[in-house]
């Protein structure tokens, strides 16, 4: 179970440390990863390498029992959760979406015994969602109105203290207006609940410093070509 006293800020320094610490467990998920995006998978994929792989550090790090991913699509997110749990040797994902696509796209080997999906809408579906999680993960409607819905209704349910994820925040250098990512970062700056995000639109010299870590380490061939990752990280308070 995530001890959240145990664990500093999630900053780029805090990042960084992740990176050398899994190095080499990170360049072999990077490589199974990458196998899913070619015949016979050819997985689409929705996710950056970087903010992947933050997301990857994040679960090593926590140990979680219980994670709970809304918004799930082809699965991209999915399978680099469940395949930190699998390298943690412990840990349940609970994914939640209206369409069943990753239901076809996550291999039986990584999900057996650590997947459960239910397909729904999250807001529908919300006494199902587990209360003990020890991570989130939220990349679905990118809508004021969700937002607004899980920050009243999911966030209370979850303990403090645990990491969450949420994508589509920095697309440019600011969050659009009436956004997901605008309802988020007003939420998290009135209760000054700090942030941090890789965006390369936003965080420019952060994504510099990740990538040239990542040379360092010998991770710099992308798995996929991107150059949008929005997602922001914090703990929830």
């Amino acid at each position: 179970m995530y001890q959240p006293n145990d664990h500093q800020p999630i900053d780029v320094d805090h990042v960084i440390r992740l990176y050398r610490t899994y190095a080499d467990d990170l360049a072999r998920a990077r490589e199974r990863q990458r196998a899913l995006l070619a015949p016979p998978h050819s997985m689409k994929a929705q996710l950056d390498d970087i903010e992947a792989e933050i997301t990857y550090l994040l679960l090593r790090e926590a140990l979680p029992e219980t994670v709970v991913e809304i918004g799930t699509f082809h699965g991209w997110s999915t399978t680099w959760i469940l395949r930190a749990l699998s390298d943690n040797g412990t840990g349940h994902l609970y994914s939640y979406d209206v369409v069943d696509h990753v239901v076809r796209e996550v291999p039986s080997q990584l999900s057996a015994g650590r997947w459960t999906f239910t397909q729904g809408s999250a807001q529908e579906n919300l006494e199902k969602i587990p209360d003990t999680a020890d991570y989130l993960f939220i990349d679905a409607a990118h809508s004021a109105s969700f937002a607004r819905w899980y920050i009243r209704h999911l966030f209370p349910r979850m303990r403090p203290g645990i990491p969450v994820s949420v994508h589509d925040v920095f697309h440019g250098r600011r969050s659009l207006p009436f956004t997901e990512g605008a309802v988020v970062l007003r939420w998290l700056a009135e209760r000054e609940n700090p942030y941090f995000t890789a965006s390369r639109a936003h965080a420019p010299e952060t994504h510099v410093r990740l990538a040239d870590v990542k040379r360092s380490l010998s991770l710099g061939h992308p798995v996929r070509e991107s150059r949008d990752n929005p997602m922001i990280f914090f703990t929830l308070r």
